[in-house]
């Protein structure tokens, strides 16, 4: 393997001493402000069963439905929700297998969703993984060392290159919302083209009732391009793109600086914990947005 280029399993396991010792802060639901979260996460959003009323209980919870087929009071009561979901969208699109500085975004996006994996085994979530596809399952959910080192396997698979089958993020963020229960974490690892290609609105419902953190997979060529000539191969011709002439440096800034500063200033706005990571930023530089208190959505 060359280093930088395609993400080795060694490298995404030693990544998990980043993680250790930086415990995220206990939010409640509605940040500092709200009840911290326990252990037990307290009871869930799935009903479990009925059982007759007794005196004490939430009436707030009645079965009225068979209350009133059986003349009884009845009650409901909930699956306890001991553990998270973690899942982590990773964005394979073309763009991402490419990279100047250091090591490719794809890479860095593979090191990011083993940082999340880690993260989130340390606070003891369950944890699962998918892309966009049409006919490759998701990582199923699993707690511990072991869910991580699936989801880091399937980095590996995902962004050593670009899958011959992939249906984009909007298919991938489908699939994610079918999977998704209420207090959920959402970890989105994409290309800032990927981002824009989305209506903004979805962005909303996600964070109603999710933690979303986006990770903008960036080049230091893409958002900080010298104004020179520089060379391009396309189809095995020599291409070469002069950014010294201000009409070709415009249509850069549209196509790789534009979707940046869109994605960071409209995302928070929306519910969402947005950071872009270049591939030359310590992988783990975005841990800090785990267990701030969720941005106002508006």
């Amino acid at each position: 393997m060359s280093e930088g280029i395609v993400p080795g399993l060694a490298e995404l396991v030693a990544l998990r001493a980043a993680v250790s010792g930086r415990r995220s802060a206990r939010l409640g639901r509605h940040g500092v402000s709200g009840q911290a979260l326990s252990p037990l996460r307290g009871r869930g959003m799935e009903y479990a069963e009925s059982r007759e009323y007794s005196h004490g209980d939430d009436a707030r919870h009645i079965d009225w439905r068979l209350t009133a087929r059986t003349g009884r009071a009845h009650t409901k009561l909930f699956q306890a929700e001991r553990e998270r979901l973690t899942l982590i969208v990773a964005d394979t699109a073309p763009s991402l297998y490419f990279g100047t500085r250091v090591r490719f975004k794809s890479v860095q996006a593979a090191r990011a969703g083993a940082v999340a994996a880690w993260a989130a085994a340390r606070d003891g979530d369950r944890i699962a993984a998918l892309r966009g596809s049409l006919r490759e399952p998701p990582v199923t959910p699993a707690s511990g060392p072991r869910g991580a080192l699936r989801v880091l396997d399937a980095m590996v698979r995902w962004y050593a290159q670009p899958p011959t089958e992939d249906a984009g993020l909007e298919v991938a963020l489908d699939h994610a919302a079918r999977l998704l229960r209420p207090g959920s974490r959402l970890i989105v690892l994409a290309d800032p083209a990927s981002i824009a290609a989305l209506p903004q609105r979805r962005w909303a419902v996600l964070a109603q009732h999710h933690e979303v953190i986006v990770l903008l997979l960036t080049d230091p060529i893409e958002t900080r391009p010298p104004q020179t000539a520089l060379p391009f191969s396309r189809d095995g011709e020599r291409v070469e793109l002069d950014l010294g002439i201000d009409a070709q440096r415009k249509r850069w800034h549209d196509q790789f600086v534009a979707p940046v500063q869109v994605a960071l200033e409209k995302l928070p706005a929306r519910g969402v914990r947005v950071q872009a990571l270049s591939t030359d930023a310590p992988s783990e530089s975005w841990l800090p947005l785990l267990g701030r208190s969720r941005p106002l959505v508006a």
